[in-house]
């Protein structure tokens, strides 16, 4: 079996994260679209959510993680005590996670549900794909906000539909491959689609943000419900 190359390199960041909260036990943060959550092997890969956050707050660490054009919500642990407490949230899935995106054309549904298992492609890296015989079950339920039309720099106007997304797991891409599947990508999803509609090719970002984070504070108890807007 062929080993796995990732040649991707990251363009430069100049933007700063937006720290949201902050207490002694974790962060609430705006991570940036076009940044990194983890720090990749490769040398020129270096700059991350991670590897600046620890600059101010030695020994923090990630409990999950978004894609690196995804922007929108991100809960940091200050310590490995509180990173094992929030994972088991995570894991229970009793974290509940929204999402905003503009979807490539005008979904025809106001609502539903994708349900579709979802596996490593070995052929295409860094890519997912459906399959039904060797995928982790996935779930993601949609509802549609609006149905507009997003102006590119370029001057072409594209037909989108506004949605809110809130996956019932965390699988890698899964929204991205979810909403390919469903025939409507995200827009500037270069992975799944997102790019190919004509007038979509010069989207400058992934159009996707994580808009809210639900959970109980590991310490405190108490129910934390986190909002950010939407960029786009």
């Amino acid at each position: 079996m062929s080993e796995i190359v990732d040649t991707f390199i990251a363009p430069p960041c100049h933007d700063q994260i937006e720290i949201l909260y902050q207490d002694d036990h974790l962060l609430l943060i705006n991570k940036l679209s076009g940044l990194l959550s983890l720090s990749g092997k490769n040398p020129l890969n270096l700059d991350s959510v991670h590897h600046r956050l620890v600059k101010n707050f030695p020994g923090c660490t990630l409990v999950h993680r978004l894609d690196f054009g995804t922007s929108g919500l991100m809960v940091i642990a200050r310590n490995k005590a509180i990173n094992a407490a929030l994972c088991q949230q995570f894991s229970q899935r009793s974290v509940r996670k929204i999402y905003s995106a503009l979807l490539c054309g005008h979904l025809a549904e106001d609502d539903g549900m994708i349900e579709a298992a979802i596996a490593k492609d070995a052929a295409c890296f860094p890519r997912m794909t459906i399959c039904a015989a060797h995928g982790k079950p996935a779930r993601s339920r949609y509802q549609v906000i609006e149905r507009t039309e997003y102006a590119q720099q370029d001057g072409n106007v594209v037909p989108v539909t506004r949605v809110v997304l809130t996956p019932e797991t965390g699988r890698t891409h899964q929204l991205r491959i979810h909403c390919q599947l469903l025939g409507y990508p995200i827009l500037g999803c270069d992975l799944y689609g997102g790019l190919q509609r004509p007038g979509c090719e010069t989207t400058p970002r992934l159009m996707l943000h994580a808009s809210e984070l639900h959970f109980m504070h590991p310490v405190s108890g108490k129910a934390i419900h986190a909002r950010h807007a939407s960029p786009f």
